[in-house]
């Protein structure tokens, strides 16, 4: 097969648009796919200070590549990668040295903050006390919404202005999936409104990876000689994502781009949902702002007697 650009040997094609890729052209669609979702949804301004949420893992040093290229052209953008360390037996070590060796590579601040340092204690003393209290959350929910404050609390004493995180198309279908059959539609409205969410204490979130896939990132990271993050973290198998993820593979496999569809309705769906501020308050442990009396991480904590 031909490349549907140059001619020249294809490695990779595209079913949905019928568009097949050689190695340098790919390499191209992908970029172009980044900067098109930067513009289309406004992601960044001239002047911001994006903190690049970098775990060492393929999705977030190919985001670190590319917006580091995109950014290139705006001298008053700042950048900064932030790595946070839960703690996990050796898991976190590989990924801390793949970001800080990346972000050196392409010019960028690394900073590294742990779960022991902001909480205390590390995620498996976290989980392993969740386990004797029989706690109904598993590993995936602590970590995620610790993880979430931290980026958010350090993000702000540094001057950040946007946080860029690494999630694909595929991690945007599952979550749609997820959510709707959790009937949280709250929660699925917040996660893609993010990127216009402003309120004094919480920086917008932004997805630069929104539309690419997570077959088009591993290959973008091969052809772009980024070395893998071979690790897998020993929570993943507790992971609720892990069952949807098998799920949209093997129907798209056999029906076509179904995860392209899944976010494109959503996300025409959410563009007619206005989101009205609601009334924040601090939380009585942290100070961080909150719609309750106390702050998610908080109370995950405070169920555990770790506060």
């Amino acid at each position: 097969m031909k490349c549907s650009k140059c001619g020249r040997n294809a490695v990779y094609f595209k079913r949905s648009s019928g568009v097949a890729y050689c190695k340098s052209c790919f390499i191209e669609y992908v970029e172009g796919l980044v900067r098109w979702t930067i513009n289309k949804r406004k992601l960044f301004d001239w002047n911001d200070h994006i903190v690049l949420a970098v775990s060492g893992g393929k999705d977030s040093i190919v985001m670190m590549k590319i917006v580091s290229k995109i950014e290139k052209n705006f001298p008053n953008v700042k950048l900064t990668a932030i790595t946070i360390d839960e703690g996990i037996c050796d898991y976190r070590k590989e990924g801390i040295e793949i970001s800080k060796n990346f972000s050196n590579e392409y010019g960028i601040e690394h900073l590294t903050f742990s779960f022991k340092d902001f909480y205390g204690y590390t995620l498996m003393e976290i989980v392993e006390k969740a386990k004797r209290y029989g706690s109904p959350h598993n590993p995936c929910t602590f970590c995620g919404v610790l993880r979430r404050k931290i980026l958010n609390v350090k993000s702000k004493e540094i001057g950040g202005t946007k946080i860029a995180t690494a999630h694909n198309l595929d991690d945007e279908a599952q979550t749609i999936l997820m959510n709707i059959l959790r009937g949280d539609l709250d929660k699925l409205i917040r996660s893609f409104k993010m990127e216009s969410y402003k309120q004094e204490g919480f920086i917008p979130r932004v997805k630069p990876l929104r539309y690419v896939s997570e077959r088009e990132i591993a290959l973008y990271a091969y052809y772009s000689g980024i070395n893998l993050y071979s690790s897998e973290c020993p929570f993943s198998k507790f992971s609720l994502r892990s069952e949807f993820r098998s799920f949209l593979n093997d129907y798209e496999l056999k029906h076509g781009d179904v995860k392209s569809s899944i976010v494109s309705f959503f996300e025409k769906l959410v563009d007619k949902i206005t989101i009205e501020d609601v009334q924040l308050n601090r939380c009585k442990h942290c100070g961080e702002p909150t719609t309750r009396d106390i702050c998610r991480a908080c109370e995950l904590l405070e169920h555990l007697n770790m506060i």
